[in-house]
C-alpha cells in the first residue's frame, strides 16, 4: 500500500483511496487494477506526440474492464470518473486529428462512421442485430430497438440523447436475444460521434 509521511506523528500513514471501497458482501472493482490503469491514462494523456510510450486511446478508456473483488472499489465511482476520462481523450484527440487532417477530413470521417450507424438502425425492428441461438441469452429485441431507434433520430435530426445515457444503456436479457458484442459496438460507435462533435 502506497504510503505518505503524517506531519502530525511523523510516522507513515496509509494514503486515502482515491474512490470509496465496497463494505461487506458489495463487490466493486480491483484496487490495484484500477490504479495501474489510471497511472497508465494519466502518463498517456501527458506525454507528447512523440514519446514512445504505448499509446492510449478515449476507446481504450471505454472499453477498460476490471474484475471484482470484495473491497474493492465502487463501481459508480470509477465509471464516472473513467467517463470523464474518457472525454478528455476524446477531446485531445479531436485536437490532434484538425491540426493534422483538417477539419473537414475529420467531419467527414465522422459522418462516415454515423452513416455506418444509420444503416445498420434502418434495418426492420427485430433484425438489426445478429440473433443468439435460442439455448443462449441475449440483449431483450425489444428494449434494444426502442434504444436504436432513438439513437437514429439523434443521429438523423438532432434528437435529444447526451454522451451519459448512451453510457448508462443497460439491457435485459433474453433467450435468442441480440448478440450482445454487436450491439455494444454501435453504442460505442454513437459515444465516438457523439465525442467527436461535442
Amino acid at each position: 500500500m502506497t504510503t505518505i509521511p503524517d506531519p502530525q506523528t511523523d510516522s507513515v500513514a496509509p494514503a486515502p483511496a482515491p474512490f470509496p471501497i465496497t463494505t461487506g458482501r458489495t463487490k466493486g472493482y480491483e484496487r490495484r487494477a484500477v490504479d495501474a490503469f489510471l497511472s497508465r491514462a494519466r502518463i498517456a494523456f501527458e506525454a507528447d506526440a512523440d514519446t514512445t510510450s504505448a499509446p492510449l486511446t478515449a476507446a481504450d478508456v471505454r472499453n477498460a474492464a476490471f474484475s471484482l473483488t470484495r473491497r474493492g472499489y465502487v463501481i459508480a465511482s470509477v465509471d464516472a470518473a473513467l467517463s470523464r476520462i474518457e472525454d478528455a481523450f476524446a477531446a485531445q484527440e479531436r485536437e490532434e486529428a484538425l491540426e493534422i487532417a483538417g477539419a473537414r477530413e475529420w467531419v467527414g470521417r465522422t459522418r462516415e462512421t454515423a452513416q455506418v450507424v444509420l444503416d445498420r438502425l434502418a434495418r426492420p425492428r427485430g433484425r438489426r442485430f445478429q440473433r443468439v441461438s435460442v439455448l443462449q441469452y441475449g440483449y431483450r429485441i425489444d428494449e434494444v430497438d426502442l434504444v436504436t431507434d432513438k439513437l437514429a433520430r439523434y443521429l438523423e435530426t438532432g434528437d435529444s440523447v447526451t454522451v451519459e445515457q448512451v453510457r448508462a444503456v443497460a439491457f435485459r436479457m433474453q433467450r435468442g436475444g441480440y448478440r450482445e458484442v454487436q450491439v455494444d459496438a454501435v453504442l460505442d460507435a454513437v459515444v465516438e460521434v457523439m465525442l467527436a462533435v461535442a
